[in-house]
């Protein structure tokens, strides 16, 4: 893949699959492992950019970057953090939209591995089973948590959330913004982007604008 290529795919968001690419030992190192070699890796890359670690505000950058990494940004990417997702019996017989609305988004273009800040709307119809509130912030919160794609996220969250509840009745939409946008490149400081992913009910016309009428007025 040529240098041209590899620029196009980075600018277009280009995903390739719904699960987020990882190797098949991604996770037979420790956590402390991982942060000692990136903690050993991006020393040299801040070196070759003429960087002195030995001064005082520089030498701890190394280990503080790789455990941020390791700990922080992405700890979405190891399924034993994904969040337990406890469903409980619809014993009120709900059966109308639910939404959780204005849900923080803080993830990572994959491409770039720059900022996306946004907010996520998630909605469903109960059927036998319901969620507790939070459970899907933490969730939205855990696939934040890894380089991305803004259209694989989405469908992260609706495919293991119509998993829990057993039901296709489920809206994702997400807006953010994407600092490989505002940045570099264009530099464009005001666009943000918004992905929609839905199924079953919400394959209905009606029942979409139902759910933007709730969340329209909500503000990246």
């Amino acid at each position: 893949m040529n240098k041209e290529q590899v620029e196009l795919i980075g600018d277009n968001h280009i995903s390739s699959s719904i699960e987020t690419p990882l190797l098949p030992n991604a996770f037979e190192k420790s956590d402390k492992e991982k942060i000692e070699n990136i903690e050993r890796y991006f020393a040299k890359i801040m070196t070759e950019l003429g960087l002195d670690l030995s001064d005082d505000s520089l030498s701890g950058t190394p280990y503080r970057f790789a455990k941020m990494y390791v700990k922080e940004l992405f700890y979405g990417l190891n399924p034993k953090n994904r969040p337990k997702l406890s469903t409980f019996e619809n014993k009120y017989g709900y059966n109308k939209m639910l939404v959780e609305q204005n849900i923080t988004i803080d993830s990572a273009c994959e491409h770039h591995f720059l900022p996306i800040i946004g907010q996520a709307h998630v909605a469903y119809i109960p059927k036998d089973k319901v969620i507790g509130l939070s459970k899907i912030n933490r969730l939205v919160d855990y696939y934040a948590h890894r380089p991305q794609v803004q259209e694989r996220l989405a469908l992260q969250i609706l495919d293991d959330l119509q998993k829990v509840l057993e039901t296709d009745d489920v809206i994702v939409m997400i807006s953010a913004k994407h600092l490989c946008v505002s940045s570099r490149g264009i530099k464009d400081k005001s666009s943000f982007t918004t992905t929609l992913e839905y199924g079953g009910c919400f394959e209905d016309k009606l029942m979409r604008e139902e759910f933007f009428k709730i969340v329209g007025n909500s503000e990246i």
